[in-house]
């Protein structure tokens, strides 16, 4: 019983200790799950998550406005699985490659200047780059960008080898493409080399009647040499040169010697980017002694130090093209005079490139940055080079996503900021987040928490000073007087332009609106407007904008009355004609021009303001039908009598006849001459009856000479119509305008045929761009 009894007491004893600790438990999970059902329901809380929610919407509407709703052409088939292997935002850039020709090698001037034409892609002219990607991809091997191009020429047929970024690897193999019309169009023959490591530069030459590649393989710690077996595509190591990490190298024969110009940035104290040594020897199989006076440059990394590509000997002078570094990796080639090379001595002097900086911006596909040249001397005595470019800095893709995240960030603290103001916010730290408000402690393990001095009393002596902080603001700022009111606004809008801000960083790309290739090329057009002088505020307006796309050649500006502008009044990136006329008429909108280059004229009404993706767009869709009137204003021509209506109409019956001409792309071989031909005498004597009606016209005339359809719509993201602002608008009357407008569909239809047959339906592309 004792033993019982003893049992029993230390059982009662035991369970009542066990009870007190189920007790302290569970007290401690019913706290915490209050706690946290307090945190979850409570003002502070709600207070965040409906502000987060209103810059929500404020930024979906901004995204709404600044976006375009119409996604590049991935969902085409042929691009899709392009983008499924390659072509994927890369950290390093997107680098591709294009042509350039001239005289000289410090006169170069790109592809779309010779005005090469190639009907299989309606490339007219074909425009740079000429190999991307896209180009590499196509062949089977993805490829993020191409760079670092280097020309190899045999016979008629030029090859351009080049590093190409895999995607799936994460690393750098050499690829060759292939041309048989002077650098026009290039075929991808795939990759010509590729290793355990990162392969670049890959600096092709002849030397006793053998082709040699010595690419970079700074990662390997080793030069490299390899020899053509079967060439371009087959490639066996002929000898390790230096067994030194070099960067960017090339070997010259110079006086009787070899010499390898590169940069070893292992050595301590090497300035990345800024270094460059020379190595020479009497064979290109070595052995290689290096230079008296190495380092010849360890200095800051835009001083062009490290190459840039091969260097060429012209007039007898050896050049040498090295690569500024300073703003961003690779941001633009320096030519440098070599002026004494010996095996004790080297001097060289800094020479005008002659290359002219695109000022597109990155609407340009070099327009932030080139770092590679390759000239060479064909035998017909014009030069042809190889250049790489990108249009985003190094590194672009990282910064974006640093910085949408930061401006997120920042909204956050705002958003705090501002509840603590306006009081939905009570405190900063809750005290019951301090260790000290957890509970008394009895045991000796924690007997430190409770000690004044203690690490958690410090805690919570921080804590109360910082929750005093939102009584001072208030008290301070004073939010119900108008000044604290101001600030309260201030606040409110910094967090909406905070989270605009994040949203561009991380949704919107590298804000670049980019050309459309076709069939692999990409091509020009011509914007050509027609206005006066009353409409010149208007004009410097849009050449600045239209100017800066990507695809534009030249803006020509139809004067029709008043003193015309000088073409340097205009702020623009492409060239400006101003062609004067005689007397003002509508119908020199549609004169022939023979100075236009291109075979693509965007007739587009200078107050009109659309992004330049949708011009981009535009164009694309044309080059598809190039036969068509191809333009973003559809219009159905139908009933009895003759009515012309809005777009509203079009939408409703599903379907359009017209694209109005002062927004759209024309073939200038076919339908300039089509306008001034004699069957459009009638047409031609209307528009200047009406002042009127000359896209009208031009539909007609389309129509009359096809029995298949002439016209395509593209719709834009949206357009500003410009002149509602103004009163020099033709059409300022909406009645009279549509009354004449009706006049002439009669007129036009005895004289051409009526228009009420034809019908195109809405959505019936497959790029969704006509919906």
């Amino acid at each position: 019983m004792g033993i019982s009894s003893s049992g029993n007491g230390a059982g009662i004893g035991g369970g009542g200790g066990g009870g007190g600790s189920g007790c302290d438990m569970s007290m401690k999970c019913w706290c915490r799950w209050r706690l946290s059902r307090q945190c979850l329901f409570s003002p502070a809380f709600f207070f965040f998550i409906g502000s987060f929610l209103l810059l929500g919407c404020v930024a979906t509407f901004y995204a709404w406005l600044v976006f375009s709703p119409f996604t590049r052409p991935m969902m085409a088939a042929a691009m899709a699985a392009t983008m499924a292997s390659g072509c994927r935002e890369d950290n390093e850039g997107s680098w591709s490659v294009g042509v350039f020709f001239g005289d000289s090698p410090f006169d170069l001037r790109p592809i779309e200047d010779k005005n090469v034409w190639k009907d299989e892609s309606a490339a007219w002219p074909v425009a740079n780059p000429v190999i991307t990607c896209a180009t590499a991809s196509d062949s089977g091997f993805p490829s993020n960008f191409v760079a670092d191009p280097f020309l190899y020429i045999q016979d008629d047929a030029l090859y351009v080898f080049y590093e190409t970024k895999n995607p799936l690897t994460m690393q750098g193999d050499i690829g060759v493409a292939k041309s048989f019309d002077k650098g026009a169009t290039w075929e991808s023959l795939g990759v010509a080399l590729d290793e355990d490591w990162h392969l670049s530069y890959p600096y092709v030459f002849s030397y006793l009647d053998q082709t040699y590649m010595m690419p970079e393989s700074s990662e390997k710690g080793e030069l490299h040499l390899y020899r053509a077996i079967n060439f371009p595509l087959q490639w066996k190591l002929e000898k390790v040169l230096l067994k030194k990490p070099i960067v960017d190298a090339f070997m010259i024969e110079r006086q009787q010697k070899f010499w390898i110009f590169g940069s070893d940035h292992s050595g301590f104290g090497s300035k990345k980017n800024g270094q460059l040594e020379i190595w020479y020897s009497s064979s290109p199989l070595g052995p290689w002694k290096p230079h008296k006076k190495n380092p010849i440059y360890n200095t800051d990394k835009s001083s062009g130090a490290r190459n840039g590509g091969r260097p060429f000997v012209h007039d007898g002078i050896l050049y040498r093209i090295g690569q500024d570094c300073g703003e961003t990796y690779g941001r633009r080639i320096r030519v440098f005079k070599v002026e004494v090379l010996t095996e004790d001595e080297y001097r060289e002097v800094e020479v005008p490139s002659g290359f002219h900086e695109p000022l597109k911006g990155r609407n340009a596909w070099n327009g932030a940055r080139h770092h590679h040249l390759d000239a060479q001397k064909l035998s017909s005595g014009e030069w042809i080079a190889v250049m790489d470019g990108d249009r985003v800095p190094s590194g672009d893709s990282f910064r974006r996503f640093a910085l949408g995240y930061a401006s997120v960030l920042a909204v956050a603290l705002l958003v705090v900021l501002l509840g603590l103001l306006l009081g939905a916010i009570k405190c900063i730290v809750p005290l019951t987040w301090c260790p000290h408000s957890l509970g008394k402690r009895s045991d000796a393990i924690f007997a430190s928490w409770e000690k004044p001095k203690s690490f958690s009393s410090k805690v919570k002596w921080f804590c109360t000073r910082l929750n005093r902080v939102p009584k001072f603001l208030r008290v301070w700022i004073k939010p119900n007087t108008l000044a604290g009111k101001l600030v309260l606004f201030l606040i409110f809008f910094a967090g909406v332009a905070f989270m605009c801000n994040g949203v561009r960083y991380i949704y919107g790309g590298n804000g670049a609106e980019e050309p459309y290739f076709l069939k692999g090329q990409y091509s020009q057009f011509t914007m050509l407007t027609m206005t006066y002088d009353a409409r010149l505020w208007n004009l410097k307006m849009y050449v600045k904008h239209y100017s800066r796309c990507s695809s534009v050649r030249e803006i020509v500006v139809v004067w029709n009355k008043g003193v015309p502008p000088d073409p340097s009044d205009f702020n623009s990136a492409v060239p400006v004609r101003i062609r004067v006329e005689k007397r003002n008429s509508l119908n020199n909108r549609f004169q022939v021009d023979q100075l236009i280059k291109t075979r693509a004229v965007l007739e587009l009404d200078d107050d009109i303001m659309m992004t330049c993706d949708d011009v981009e767009r535009g164009f694309k869709v044309w080059r598809e039908h190039p036969d068509r009137i191809v333009g973003f204003y559809p219009r159905l021509v139908g009933g009895s009598p003759l009515k012309y209506r809005a777009e509203k109409y079009a939408r409703r019956h599903h379907g359009y006849n017209m694209i109005l001409t002062g927004a759209a792309f024309l073939d200038t071989e076919v339908a300039f001459k089509r306008y001034w031909s004699e069957e459009a005498q009638g047409g031609r004597t209307l528009v200047d009856k009406y002042f009127n009606c000359e896209d009208v016209l031009m539909n007609y005339l389309y129509a009359n000479a096809s029995s298949s359809p002439t016209v395509e719509y593209v719709r834009p993201a949206w357009a500003i119509d410009t002149s509602k602002f103004s009163n020099v608008a033709i059409s300022r009357d909406t009645n009279e305008h549509y009354r004449i407008r009706s006049e002439c569909l009669s007129k036009f239809s005895e004289l051409y045929g009526s228009l009420s047959s034809r019908k195109s339906e809405f959505n019936g592309r497959k790029d969704n761009w006509d919906v």
